[in-house]
């Protein structure tokens, strides 16, 4: 297997971490599913090389190894938590030392940049930090209290539901803010 075909395929086993939980804890002890979520992450890391899944793949080492020794659910709950505690790391580190990650992603389209769209960006970088902080305290709230439907509902589902939300109303307003720079530049 090409390692694109691969990327996808660990992307949607990624995606499909909580309902793959939720079904295979029917079927199996947690202990095998740790067993899931640390060649998930391992095979997630490795593919993608980035020191951002590394991070990830050892924390959920740490998950599946607590999950697996004491055949417990908990800690592979605990995974989507891991993941938005990462990113939320990921983009603050980055408004710390510039540029912003979304600067960064924004300049492979345009790298000429005006100040105006860096400031954007390092607003919107903030607003998904604010999105990946109560999103993990969510997940870490359907984690603990909620039921194994809950839990897979919310981090399988709804997160990503919001998370797409996110992305389209940034869509809309980067492009009225686009445009507003435009008329500036266009009136000198």
């Amino acid at each position: 297997m090409s390692v694109r075909p691969l990327t996808v395929l660990v992307g949607l086993v990624t995606l499909a971490y909580p309902f793959l939980v939720y079904a295979g804890v029917e079927h199996l002890q947690p202990q095998w599913l740790a067993l899931l979520l640390g060649g998930m992450a391992l095979l997630r890391a490795l593919v993608s090389g980035t020191m951002f899944w590394w991070a990830a793949a050892a924390g959920a080492g740490v998950l599946a190894v607590l999950g697996f020794a004491g055949n417990s659910l908990m800690p592979l709950k605990l995974y989507p938590l891991l993941v938005n505690a990462v990113m939320l790391t990921v983009f603050a580190v980055s408004l710390l030392r510039p540029p912003s990650a979304i600067e960064r992603m924004a300049r492979l389209t345009e790298p000429d940049m005006p100040p105006e769209g860096v400031a954007y960006t390092r607003r919107v970088t903030q607003v998904w930090c604010g999105f990946f902080a109560a999103n993990g305290l969510i997940s870490l709230g359907t984690a603990l209290w909620g039921s194994n439907e809950v839990w897979a509902l919310y981090n399988g589902l709804i997160s990503y539901g919001l998370m797409g939300l996110l992305f389209a109303g940034e869509w809309l307003v980067r492009r009225r803010v686009r445009a507003r720079i435009e008329a500036k530049v266009a009136h000198g």
